[in-house]
């Protein structure tokens, strides 16, 4: 009873701690906030009907977009090259990082509480990382890609082999997956006892560090340390490969060649400028918190919705795919 009278008093914001649990001191005793209220977008009751309408029908169309990319790339073996191999992972973390997010704001339009746990918390941050690192090797392999196949079209079937492919894309996802735990780890050391509340439809790494009573220097150390060298080295890889190009398109007498190669690039260039700018707008400063909503909105919504349809309707190959599936089942006659 006294252990819970502890955590109460925590989350109300009282104070009376003895000297040994003040907030900001790494002590075993100190009390947690073991679950967080999402404050979200607004508590309005026509406002939230309306934002609940609109972001179900984005979920849906994000999901069956992606998910469909997905099924369409490993139904029709002519789409099996590394450049839609790599667009069906990309299709499959941006189906994940809408999963993580996404259902969970949509419950608590009608919630109360607007609750979530600690670990489920963790979890939902844990995925959206595993997106967003994932996204991050997965467009500069594919701007990689559309580098040999268009500066070194001889030798592309030699430098981009299945079995290369396959190594970058497993690299890709183990890569992923350590950097995400090591943030998780790193945010299951802090303590939570200034308030519970999260302003912000998810459980972004910021907000939390916000809340935290203990010093997240080394969380915002680590940042720099592991994240910062990943948004480096990959935005690099970018814009090496697309200045290559350039300048071999620039090169070619044809127009005809000229046209196929930007149109074999566009539709990457423009989902990856897209990406990058967000993700250069969410690294600031950690106390800023006025762009959080908008930025993130941008980030874990609106580009897993118009990536499918970027690499898709401007893309022959794809959409000759989809009329061959839909003609399988006899859905096109």
């Amino acid at each position: 009873m006294e252990k819970t009278n502890h955590v109460n008093q925590s989350i109300s914001g009282q104070t009376d701690l003895p000297d040994t649990e003040k907030p900001g001191m790494a002590n075993e005793n100190n009390s947690l906030t073991t679950e967080f209220i999402l404050i979200g977008f607004t508590d309005h009751p026509v406002l939230k009907i309306l934002l609940f309408l609109v972001f179900f029908a984005i979920y849906l169309i994000t999901m069956v977009g992606n998910l469909g990319l997905v099924a369409l790339i490993s139904m029709e073996h002519r789409l099996h090259t590394p450049m839609y191999i790599f667009l069906g992972n990309l299709a499959l973390m941006d189906s994940c990082c809408s999963c993580a997010i996404i259902p969970k704001m949509l419950e608590n339009f009608f919630s109360e509480g607007k609750m979530i746990s600690l670990y489920e918390c963790m979890a939902q941050f844990y995925f959206l990382c595993l997106a967003e690192t994932a996204n991050c090797f997965l467009l500069a392999t594919m701007a990689y890609d559309r580098y040999v196949a268009i500066c070194s079209p001889l030798q592309y079937h030699t430098m981009m082999s299945k079995k290369l492919c396959i190594q970058m894309t497993i690299g890709t996802f183990i890569a992923s997956n350590l950097h995400s735990m090591i943030h998780v780890g790193l945010l299951l050391r802090l303590t939570f006892c200034r308030s519970n509340q999260i302003d912000h439809f998810f459980c972004d790494i910021l907000p939390l560090y916000r809340l935290s009573c203990t010093d997240p220097y080394i969380n915002e150390l680590m940042i720099y340390i592991f994240s910062m060298p990943i948004q480096i080295f990959t935005i690099a890889t970018v814009l090496f490969s697309y200045i290559c190009i350039l300048f071999t398109i620039f090169k070619m007498t044809s127009k005809e060649g000229r046209g196929k190669a930007f149109s074999t690039c566009a539709s990457h260039f423009l989902s990856v400028s897209i990406f990058y700018i967000c993700l250069l707008m969410y690294f600031r400063p950690f106390e800023e918190g006025d762009k959080d909503i908008p930025v993130a909105i941008f980030y874990t919504i609106v580009i897993p919705l118009l990536n499918p349809f970027i690499y898709s309707l401007r893309n022959k190959e794809v959409i000759n795919g989809l009329k061959k599936c839909m003609k399988n089942y006899n859905i096109v006659k």
